[in-house]
């Protein structure tokens, strides 16, 4: 993913201020908040939203994310009747309380960071190749756990796979926000001595904090 790919999109609204500019960012993101929402359309033209762990895969000059679904969840047709859909990844986000400004004619936010992307999805139908997913998001979450897929009986690994549709979304665009309050550097000191803190989510966006140019 170029940073020609991390451009506005029509779908999201998204100010110049809080822009990332490149995708090694919108990566970084990604892989610490890996529980995304994949949006469809369904059959009445209807968003329908799916929570689920993706794996980010970078290959050539592709970006790619990896997943899937159990075979009830009707999702999956969806992505076969119409491939393109949407996905994002929230990451930390907390309210921003105006006492952090210097002046009292000020209002509260909020503040987080995410990244948004437009996918083409693919079915994956072999079995070797929904193993390998799965053995992507078995290193990204219990890595421990593997030794223990792989001496699982095959009949029973078989049974497993056949009861979910794995998937590959190909990203088409990729943009990603950091609304850090940035664009009012008055607050800033104030604001990351409170985020510092604070909840685990605030004390995740001090950290963000440090990133901004």
């Amino acid at each position: 993913m170029t940073e020609q790919q991390l451009r506005p999109l029509k779908t999201m609204y998204l100010s110049p201020q809080f822009a990332a500019k490149d995708a090694a960012t919108a990566h970084v993101l990604i892989r610490a908040n890996p529980f995304a929402s994949l949006i469809s359309t369904d059959d009445d033209s209807l968003p329908f939203v799916t929570p689920l762990p993706l794996h980010l895969l970078t290959e050539a000059d592709e970006t790619l994310l990896l997943g899937h679904c159990a075979k009830p969840n009707p999702h999956w047709r969806f992505l076969v009747a119409r491939p393109k859909a949407v996905v994002t990844f929230m990451g930390p986000h907390a309210y921003m309380t105006p006492r952090v400004y210097p002046d009292l004619a000020r209002v509260p936010t909020w503040n987080y960071v995410m990244v948004y992307c437009t996918v083409e999805a693919k079915i994956i139908e072999h079995f070797a190749d929904k193993d390998r997913l799965l053995k992507h998001l078995i290193a990204d979450h219990d890595p421990a756990y593997a030794d223990q897929w792989r001496g699982l009986d095959e009949q029973y690994q078989h049974k497993m796979m056949n009861g979910i549709v794995a998937f590959e979304l190909r990203v088409l665009t990729m943009q990603c926000k950091l609304k850090l309050n940035q664009h009012q550097p008055e607050a800033r000191a104030a604001m990351k001595a409170m985020y510092s803190t604070g909840s685990p989510d605030e004390q995740a966006l001090a950290g963000w904090m440090d990133r901004l140019p």
